[in-house]
């Protein structure tokens, strides 16, 4: 079978750092493997290709559209490839169901896809007017972006904005957002784009390299979804899943997202995490994995190219070190 991406009737991106990601699973013959954002299906295809069609792959999303034409592209593969809405948080229900108590390797890819960015009604696009919704998933019960814009307090507006989009400007933003919603409520991406823009002083407003709204936008995204909890929880439970030699591959958009992965994997490649002072191991932990990217591995010129929005991917991966006994026991 071809390592060559099939091509099917609906639009057939490569993802990010696809042969990266590959290089790094090494998806074998037999193996089983989560793909924790399924997306439109392309990491689930390289792995179905690359073992020879042989591989058994479990692909989750919160969104019903892309799992409707990842199921058409991934279609030829049979019940090698089963899929579930849910989030990559909520694998373990998925899994129980399937009868799987173990894996080859994992994957998930956090950014927001194209998917979602380009279709307006879906809300997180700054450039192109739509409702302002930002939900990945509507069956989550989440509340929409236009939920926070027009109840949050000035405080929280502020914390979200600065934390999650390490935007300068957050308290200004925040200001001009509850002055505009007293007149009426913030309704759609463009009304907001356009108030965080005349936020921004001019000076800045001029030397921008991006829209002025970009890292407003991101943020919002970052809290409507819960992104960095669903982050944390995933990351604090897939590793018993593992098999020893199987190997958990995360890709970031955001530096607070990529420093929770690298806190977790330096922290599991340790042995002992008692402090300093304390002579005799009393934690108990043993090493759980072995980094295998001691810097996170970001796309080439090639990808950049002929894919901008992988600027921002950065890709760790770690391998699951075989069971061993607590040190000082």
């Amino acid at each position: 079978m071809s390592d060559q991406i099939n091509k099917c009737p609906a639009d057939r991106h490569i993802p990010v750092l696809f042969e990266e990601v590959m290089d790094y699973l090494r998806p074998a013959p037999g193996g089983r493997y989560l793909d924790g954002t399924l997306g439109m299906g392309g990491h689930t295809e390289g792995i179905m290709m690359r073992s020879g069609g042989k591989a058994e792959v479990l692909g989750l999303d919160r969104d019903q559209q892309a799992l409707e034409l990842a199921g058409e592209r991934l279609e030829r593969f049979g019940e090698r490839v089963r899929f579930a809405q849910s989030c990559f948080s909520e694998f373990e229900g998925p899994l129980r169901d399937l009868g799987w108590d173990s894996l080859d390797g994992a994957l998930i890819d956090i950014g927001v896809s194209s998917l979602q960015l380009d279709n307006p009604e879906r809300g997180f696009s700054f450039i192109q007017d739509g409702p302002l919704d930002m939900r990945m998933g509507h069956a989550d019960g989440l509340a929409p972006a236009s939920s926070i814009v027009n109840k949050a307090s000035y405080e929280r507006l502020k914390m979200i904005i600065g934390r999650y989009g390490e935007e300068p400007q957050g308290g200004r933003i925040a200001r001009a957002i509850i002055e505009a919603r007293l007149n009426k409520p913030i309704e759609t991406t463009l009304e907001l784009a356009t108030l965080v823009e005349k936020a921004y002083p001019a000076k800045m407003r001029a030397t921008a390299r991006n829209h002025p709204a970009t890292r407003t936008f991101q943020a919002l995204r970052m809290e409507v979804n819960r992104e960095l909890d669903e982050l944390q929880e995933y990351l604090n439970r897939i590793l018993p899943f593992l098999k020893p030699g199987g190997r958990l591959a995360v890709i970031c958009f955001h530096s607070l997202e990529d420093r929770i992965v690298k806190h977790m994997f330096q922290r599991e490649s340790k042995g002992c995490l008692c402090p300093r002072e304390v002579p005799i191991c009393q934690c108990g932990h043993v090493p759980l994995l072995k980094i295998l990217t001691k810097k996170p591995v970001t796309a080439g010129p090639s990808e950049l190219e002929t894919n901008p929005r992988a600027r921002s991917a950065k890709l760790r991966v770690a391998e699951k070190l075989p069971v061993s006994s607590p040190v000082g026991s």
